[in-house]
């Protein structure tokens, strides 16, 4: 397939995922903000459960909540559903264009588990449909009454996942599948459960019938569920450009973290929308978290240390300049080499000494405090290799 079309759609499709996923995410904690704000008052309609006044633009709103649905059908009614369906979509566009059209680069990384492109592809979309259907299995078992619990196996899956991820792709991919797998239950809270629910309660209107309340609030309880997954996957989905992140040796742990501390952020705002006693405790588990994740992410790469001891003899710059040009000229070369790679990446050439020294500590990042390059390690370095230029840095790069 033309480069140049790759490259496009690969920009088309990046684009519309983000300002799909704006939007979605926008107006998801925009009405749980405005759910957990409401207000009982005596002179509301029968039906209504609360109202709200907001100011904006330099004009007042007036929200009222119905609880079920209010006495008749309005004329007219807004759906928000197709920021959801509009961000997946896109996504697992991207997805394919990114990870599944460059398998070798992005997916497989044949240090961790040799397998072909069309094995890699296969485990992917199996991941993302069995997940959701564990995911739905689980909201609709006898465990569902005990939120906490139920939380806490999805939890627990998901490092799981995690943890065999990291064993059979390569770290970036790990992380994007996470991310994906978290998105695609998101939005099928709302094609399967949210919207199908509304709809329900919408024919019982027209039809002149009693809605049934256990639709509303199956309904709150999956949009809850994507309030608090949110900022999990918005670091799933960005940890593609921080290495230290996706590609040192306890990724998984990582992850486990920010499982941990997406939810713990929302809790706080969440509670502070609802009128309740601030949790300021929330952000002292918030920087625990943080400080604990900023340590995992100096760990190293998995196939060695990102460090060198002071006493290590001095290497010379040509040793580091045949580990570079070898390792990583085929992407980062005046003319790349890799097909689908037009041009070199961030526009980092690194062809003698010069640009070597320019980017060093860009190197370090990727290549020696953790192996995301080369990616997918198809120029297969060596641990050797990467103490080699360990030591040269740690030596002030003389």
């Amino acid at each position: 397939m033309d480069v140049l079309f790759i490259e496009w759609l690969n920009l088309i499709l990046r684009w519309l995922h983000v300002v799909a996923a704006m939007a979605w995410i926008g107006s998801s904690f925009y009405f749980i903000a405005l759910d957990l704000s409401l207000q009982p008052k005596d002179h509301l309609p029968k039906q209504a459960y609360g109202e709200a006044w907001q100011v904006h633009g330099g004009g007042f709103y007036h929200m009222v909540k119905y609880l079920v649905a209010p006495a008749r059908m309005p004329d007219h009614l807004t759906w928000f559903k197709w920021e959801a369906y509009t961000t997946w979509m896109s996504g697992f566009a991207l997805m394919v264009v990114v990870y599944y059209l460059n398998p070798e680069l992005f997916l497989i990384d044949r240090s961790v588990l040799d397998m072909e492109p069309q094995e890699a592809v296969l485990i992917s979309v199996t991941a993302l449909a069995a997940t959701w259907a564990t995911y739905e299995g689980l909201c609709r078992s006898s465990l569902r009454s005990n939120q906490t619990l139920v939380a806490l196996i999805g939890y627990v899956y998901l490092v799981a996942l995690t943890y065999g991820f990291t064993h059979v792709f390569g770290g970036r991919g790990a992380f994007v599948h996470i991310g994906a797998l978290i998105g695609t239950i998101m939005v099928a809270n709302v094609f399967v459960v949210i919207i199908p629910n509304q709809k329900k309660t919408v024919a019982a209107l027209i039809a002149g019938e009693t809605p049934n309340p256990q639709w509303g609030a199956e309904s709150k309880l999956r949009s809850m569920h994507n309030n608090y997954l949110t900022l999990p996957v918005v670091v799933m989905m960005i940890s593609g450009h921080y290495p230290l992140l996706f590609a040192t040796k306890y990724n998984y742990l990582i992850v486990a973290l920010v499982l941990l501390l997406g939810p713990v952020i929302r809790h706080f705002f969440n509670e502070r929308h609802a009128g309740r006693k601030s949790p300021w405790w929330v952000w002292g588990v918030a920087a625990a978290l943080m400080i604990a994740i900023f340590y995992l992410t100096g760990a190293g790469p998995r196939g060695g240390s990102a460090s060198l001891p002071a006493a290590t003899p001095p290497v010379t710059f040509a040793q580091v300049e045949e580990v570079v040009v070898s390792r990583c000229s085929m992407c980062h070369g005046p003319e790349t080499a890799w097909p689908g790679i037009a041009a070199a990446p961030k526009g980092i050439v690194l062809h003698d000494e010069a640009s070597i020294r320019q980017y060093m500590h860009l190197i370090e990042v990727a290549a020696v405090r953790s192996d995301a390059m080369p990616p997918g390690n198809v120029t297969d370095m060596q641990p050797q290799e990467r103490a080699i230029i360990a030591a040269w840095l740690a030596n002030g790069g003389k």
